[in-house]
């Protein structure tokens, strides 16, 4: 038998490590909410506690009961805000900053935050992580939320366009693609990235004649590849697109290389009752033209006669860009809750991350927000090494 000799040594001694359970806040938001009750489900599944504000769902037809039995907590909304990683793709308003927790995680998207410089002083002094998740990239170089929203916006924008059209009451009472005998629709889009392919696919399937437009040759070349012969590709020159806008029943712009805007000459020409999307980032396409934000809902109001513009395509759809944001935070959150530690120390695993952060624990590390806040750009790479 072996005998055990006492010594004064230090001995290994068993540990257990355990990994802090991140809280995500999902308070209401006047625009998009990101996650649905299968996804708040997946979250819990992955070990995140989830916490949503009473009836913040019901922009996308969904009860809180729903997402009470996918096991996320109902609360009020400064607790929603308080927790670890708060996501809120529409605008943060001022009075909420105050309930966020300092160094919490703020995912947002880019334009609505950067946009507001009082807002992104108080997240500054709050020593918020906020994070634009239309920046965030992945392995290979893409952009996910950026890519994803531009289709929804794209396919939205022709749904909403087509219904409009054949309205008795409030538009022409057309098809969209005409039947035998009868001229289609035209539809026309400045530029040939996700949004435009997406619209032009949706207004090709649906007969309508589509006309393309890009001074990308190389991008326009991409986009005829992949749509085919359905669509007609032109390089953007002025006569060309005179002669487009003349003649559409749509026109849809998206983001481009060199943003085009139209003026009040180029919108006179343009048929009385004719529909327009302006899905650029900023907006601004049609500076002449009334306005409709879509994320007010849609109005109906008397518009046959007249010219109207919508923006934000993808809030007339809210559910569809709840699931599909659903999907890309899931695959998102779950690497962050890879590691230990807090939210800080999770965005060392990530760099495509790093891409998307706007703010980092009071400084301003993306070049639009130090020039908002008039403050100098910090590497957030720098940070990352020393925290």
């Amino acid at each position: 038998m072996t005998q055990c000799t006492p010594s004064t040594a230090p001995q290994p001694a068993a540990t257990i490590t355990r990994r802090r359970s991140f809280t995500i806040g999902l308070p209401a938001s006047s625009t998009l909410f990101p996650v649905t009750p299968e996804g708040a489900a997946r979250l819990v599944d992955r070990g995140y506690r989830v916490k949503m504000e009473a009836g913040a769902a019901k922009t996308i037809h969904y009860t809180d009961n729903q997402y009470m039995l996918a096991g996320a907590s109902v609360v009020d909304r400064n607790e929603a805000l308080g927790c670890d990683i708060v996501i809120l793709p529409g605008r943060i308003e001022y009075p909420d900053i105050p309930h966020m927790r300092r160094g919490a995680m703020l995912l947002t998207l880019w334009h609505p935050t950067v946009a507001d410089g009082s807002v992104l002083r108080q997240l500054l002094e709050r020593s918020i992580i906020t994070v634009a998740l239309d920046l965030v990239r992945d392995d290979r170089g893409h952009t996910p939320f950026a890519d994803i929203l531009a289709e929804i916006d794209g396919r939205a924008a022709v749904a909403l366009a087509s219904s409009l059209l054949a309205d008795a009451v409030t538009g022409k009472g057309i098809l969209l693609g005409g039947i035998a005998g009868t001229n289609p629709c035209e539809v026309t889009i400045l530029g040939s990235g996700i949004a435009a392919r997406a619209a032009a696919r949706s207004a090709a399937g649906l007969g309508a004649t589509v006309r393309m437009f890009d001074d990308d040759i190389y991008s326009l070349r991409d986009a005829l590849r992949e749509l085919g012969t359905s669509v007609i590709g032109t390089a953007l020159q002025p006569r060309g697109l005179a002669n487009a806008l003349h003649w559409a029943d749509i026109v849809i712009t998206t983001e481009m290389k060199h943003p085009v805007k139209l003026d009040s000459d180029q919108v006179a020409d343009m048929k009385r009752g004719l529909i327009a999307f302006d899905l650029t980032p900023n907006g601004g396409a049609f500076p002449s033209m009334q306005s409709m934000d879509l994320a007010q809902g849609v109005a109906k109001g008397p518009i046959a006669m007249g010219r109207v513009c919508y923006t934000n395509a993808r809030n007339a759809v809210p559910r569809t860009t709840a699931m599909a944001l659903s999907d890309t935070l899931i695959t998102m959150l779950s690497e962050l809750h890879t590691r230990e530690g807090g939210v800080a120390d999770a965005l060392k695993l990530s760099p495509g991350l790093q891409k998307g952060v706007l703010t980092f624990l009071g400084h301003p590390v993306h070049k639009s927000v130090a020039e908002a806040v008039k403050m100098r750009q910090v590497d957030i790479t720098l940070f990352l090494h020393l925290t």
